[in-house]
């Protein structure tokens, strides 16, 4: 995968997870969530049987020099931990069954050696302490035998006659430490404060809170109190049947612990601040295209949806991730996005046959480089396609381990394409972009759907079924 606005190309570097077929893969094994933390030295993965797996990278980034000459970065990644996070559960109240899949996993900010990691299912968000350990061994077990017993009572009985004790040698055990283990520990449960389904998670800069969103309300919680959480946004009407939209994802500020922005199924991000109510309703400002009305349609709200947002680590940036297209919004413009980039425009024709299958309401995620250059995003086919935030460059690549497979991914020539009347490419406005599969050809049931880019590097972690693939750029 090639990004031709930097000379980025994309090679498949690790790939962790079961060799076996696809249709031999079990529904719990097939990863949920994908994270880098804020270094970058760790990535946490998340499954639908409700375990999180840490993996930790060696080193720093290293420069290998290939026969042809080109450098090429490796990102180094080893099995860290693993552990059972959440369990199935029944609610008996509502007579509703609780899964374990894990619906997100966010990283917050360390405590000394040890790291601490939020994941959640739908009901259910816990904060876990990873860290090593000294793993001890008793070598010689020594102590004191049942003679050794019996002498320790005849000296205990001389002492208190006043005559001097005979001699007794104590042995303690003896221990040797063989390396060190990984311990991962519940440090908090906070529980019963959602009534619908969590979709995100997300720790303020300041490390002290945190924010979960459901369908209707987002819960600001304290780290340090698991019983209370205080709900800033609540949008359900008093009659259900008023419902206009629901909340679809949410996310704090990377800098301001006042500031967190939520989209909505209406297509809009709203950003809130903390400083102005204790409630935020009202948004401070409303990121949201106008609606045309000519293309309005059965499906033009369910396709609207932003199942995704992210910000760069500046936080000015913000990309927002809906069924057909990948924008790019300034937070200081409320009126257009920056940028629109078209990503399922082929897939129009065929949306009532995606409404039958379920495949319409799938929530594909989205990722931006540490430098706000580039932004990634899943499709169908195992496709990832990666665009430019400042040009026109374009590249898209088959998530797979066979190289032969990967080899034949198509990678698009950079064409000037003329801006529309919004600013957008015409690309967004229409047509798809060069080297889209026809729709006819396209495997629904093959999709990625969660990936991470690293903070600092070019390397992306990207989720497909039960494996995970790392992919490092090379530079020439």
């Amino acid at each position: 995968m090639q990004s031709v606005e930097h000379g980025l190309d994309f090679k498949l570097s690790q790939c962790f997870g079961d060799c076996s077929p696809a249709e031999e893969v079990t529904e719990a094994d097939i990863l949920s969530a994908v994270q880098f933390d804020s270094t970058g030295e760790y990535l946490a993965t998340g499954d639908r049987g409700g375990r999180v797996v840490v993996f930790k990278q060696n080193a720093p980034v290293k420069q290998k020099v290939s026969s042809s000459g080109r450098t090429r970065r490796t990102s180094d990644f080893k099995f860290f931990t693993e552990f059972q996070s959440h369990e199935a559960e029944f609610d008996y109240l509502k007579s509703l069954e609780i899964e374990e899949k894990i619906n997100q996993v966010k990283w917050c900010r360390r405590a000394g050696r040890a790291l601490l990691l939020l994941s959640t299912n739908d009901k259910t968000i816990k904060l876990w302490r990873v860290r090593e350990v000294p793993n001890r061994r008793v070598t010689d077990p020594g102590g004191a035998s049942e003679g050794g017993l019996r002498g320790a009572a005849v000296a205990a009985g001389a002492a208190l006659w006043g005559r001097a004790p005979p001699p007794k040698r104590l042995t303690l055990p003896r221990t040797d430490q063989q390396g060190n283990k990984v311990c991962a520990q519940p440090r908090r449960v906070f529980a019963n404060a959602h009534a619908y389904h969590i979709n995100s998670v997300d720790p303020s800069a300041d490390g002290e809170h945190f924010l979960s969103a459901d369908d209707l309300r987002i819960n600001l919680w304290s780290m340090e109190v698991t019983n209370r959480a205080f709900t800033v946004v609540d949008i359900k009407p008093k009659n259900m049947e008023e419902l206009k939209e629901v909340i679809t994802s949410a996310a704090f500020h990377p800098h301001q612990a006042n500031t967190f922005l939520y989209s909505t199924s209406r297509s809009s991000i709203k950003v809130a601040d903390l400083r102005q109510a204790a409630t935020c309703d009202r948004s401070v400002r409303v990121l949201e295209e106008p609606a045309d009305p000519a293309n309005k349609s059965f499906f033009s709200e369910i396709v609207a949806s932003i199942s995704d947002i992210k910000l760069s680590q500046c936080g000015r940036m913000v990309v927002a991730r809906d069924y057909m297209t990948l924008k790019l919004w300034d937070v200081r413009m409320e009126a257009r996005p920056v940028k629109a980039i078209s990503v399922h425009e082929h897939l129009r024709p065929r949306l009532l046959d995606l409404y039958e299958n379920d495949c319409i309401f799938d929530k594909f995620e989205c990722a931006i480089s540490g430098t706000a250059s580039n932004v990634v995003t899943g499709s169908y086919n195992n496709m990832c396609s990666l665009y430019s935030c400042h040009g026109q460059g374009h590249a898209s690549l088959e998530i797979t381990k066979d190289p032969s497979r990967r080899s034949s991914a198509k990678k698009s020539k950079r064409h000037p394409v003329p801006a529309g009347a919004n600013g957008s490419s015409a690309a967004a406005a229409g047509g798809p972009q060069p080297g889209t599969p026809a729709a006819s050809a396209i495997d629904f049931d093959r999709k990625i759907l969660h990936m991470s880019w690293h903070p600092r590097d070019d390397i992306i972690a990207v989720a497909g079924l039960n494996k995970l693939y790392i992919y490092t750029a090379q530079k020439p």
